[in-house]
């Protein structure tokens, strides 16, 4: 069964997020040598995209 004609997203999923995802927040701190080991997930600083 395909989706109707009014449910389809135009343009497709090919943009930027507004939001990054835990993980990426926290490779991205690795990468700035902000990120100490065993430090918990929760609560990260906030956190620009690079790019």
């Amino acid at each position: 069964m395909s989706k109707h004609n009014s449910l389809k997203i135009s343009g497709g999923t090919s943009g930027n997020r507004p939001v990054l995802k835990r993980f990426e927040r926290v490779k991205i701190l690795k990468e700035r040598g902000q990120w100490k080991e065993g430090r918990s997930p929760v609560g990260l600083p906030k956190t620009k995209a690079e790019g």
